[in-house]
């Protein structure tokens, strides 16, 4: 009996051990910290971020030179060919004019470096493109800072949700405690004959009820926890977390603006995007008009490779008007006027959706107050009408029914009670997300 006693005892440290190792304990500045770190949505935003700069990158090309270099190795008999590349290596000779040779000449040799250079001076449709490139990555980077908002309040949100799933469990479990000590109280009534044999059995469905409920909070709690392990970009399974502090008791009565705010990020990134369809558009137009681009290029030739015996250089300017592309540029204008108009649209679209979410959040806030207040009432009176009741059960002057349906009533009000703080304050953290 003792070694069995003693087996007990070191099985039930283990499994308190094993679930103290499980189970964290964690503030929302740490919670906050990890989604920063972790978070796979906001690594995501971050990537299309680097992708907008990259494309702003590439723009630089409307104002910056182009230059390569080139080494080519040719051997020829092209009458004219042969003449040029000696020509180009300064090696011609007298005999060189003679016609046998000129019309059919051996085999010539030439290696040729070329350094060249294009440089953009006038290309109107390239400086509207960049300046689209510009407002792309502004918008890329305000639309990443209103994700990185967003996370924030979700992290919020579950933390509080696992504050309320806690508290969840400590009701239940104090109705727990509370049902099983009436099944007991019930059992010695019944012992003496002081009961019936139907209210042993309500009490027992009582107990089986809240235990049944308890459960299902116990879960809710993993499930919780499951949440901020998605939230940080995490894979560990079974980890339980612990709020380290408990959800607030009372709320704290605030006040919001009305209005929708423009110098809110997404609503900001929305009308950046309506700039860079305009910019767009503008592109397309100036490719109508000519363009003029300056170029150079320094050659070297020799007949053996990576020979310079010889060197000479081309300048110049070129004016380029694409007059008829076969109706392609008109296409592409049409299509950026109407990317341009439904962008412009959809920009007013959300307005008025952010606007119409907003009134009606502030509405709920309102209707949450109220009902904070009226859900804190009822769980005074039900307290109160449970005690008056346990009292008079426990001289006889009660049945049951009547105060198990107390009791039931009691802890649910409790419960609803925390839920309508909960449900207030995340109206809050919302309203202050919405109006940022």
């Amino acid at each position: 009996m003792i070694r069995q006693g003693l087996l007990l005892i070191i099985i039930w440290s283990l499994t308190i051990k094993s679930y103290a190792q499980d189970t964290l304990v964690i503030d929302k500045s740490a919670l906050l910290q990890k989604v920063h770190e972790g978070n796979l949505q906001l690594k995501i935003a971050s990537k299309q971020v680097e992708i907008a700069q990259g494309d702003l990158s590439q723009s630089r090309a409307s104002y910056l030179p182009t230059i390569t270099a080139s080494h080519t190795a040719m051997v020829t008999n092209n009458p004219l060919m042969a003449f040029g590349s000696k020509l180009n290596q300064e090696i011609l000779t007298q005999a060189d004019f003679n016609p046998a040779l000129l019309n059919d000449p051996d085999n010539t040799t030439n290696f040729a470096t070329e350094i060249q250079i294009l440089q953009p001076l006038l290309n109107l449709d390239y400086a509207y493109q960049r300046q689209g490139a510009i407002i792309q990555a502004e918008a890329q980077v305000l639309q990443a800072q209103r994700t990185s908002e967003y996370l924030e309040l979700e992290v919020l949100k579950a933390y509080m949700q696992l504050q309320l799933s806690y508290e969840a469990v400590s009701v239940l479990r104090k109705a727990q405690k509370t049902a099983r000590e009436g099944l007991r109280v019930i059992n010695d009534y019944n012992d003496q004959g002081l009961v019936q044999k139907t209210d042993v059995l309500a009490v027992k469905v009582r107990v089986s009820e809240v235990e049944s409920q308890l459960r299902f909070a116990e879960s809710n709690v993993q499930n919780a926890s499951a949440y901020l392990g998605f939230l940080f970009g995490t894979q560990d399974q079974g980890i339980i977390y612990r709020p380290s502090e408990r959800s607030a008791a009372s709320v704290e009565i605030e006040t919001f603006d009305d209005q929708l705010s423009d110098s809110r990020k997404d609503v900001t990134a929305m009308s950046k995007a309506e700039e860079g369809y305009q910019a767009m558009l503008k592109s397309d137009k100036m490719s109508l008009i000519p363009r003029i681009n300056a170029f150079g290029s320094y050659q070297l030739y020799d007949e053996a490779l990576f020979g310079f015996g010889a060197s000479g250089y081309i300048v110049g300017a070129q004016l380029s008007w694409n007059i008829f592309d076969g109706s392609r540029t008109i296409g592409k204008i049409q299509k950026s006027k109407a990317q341009f108009e439904k962008a412009r649209f959809e920009n007013n679209q959300y307005k008025g959706k952010e606007q119409m979410e907003l009134d009606k959040t502030i509405r709920q806030l309102n209707d949450l107050q109220n009902k904070v207040r009226l859900t804190g009432q009822a769980l005074e009176q039900s307290e109160e009408a449970y005690r008056i009741r346990k009292d008079r059960f426990a001289e006889g002057l009660e049945k049951t029914a009547d105060l198990l349906a107390a009791e039931t009533k009691y802890f649910q009000k409790e419960l609803e009670y925390r839920q309508s703080i909960f449900e207030y304050n995340l109206t809050k953290e919302y309203l202050r997300f919405l109006t940022k």
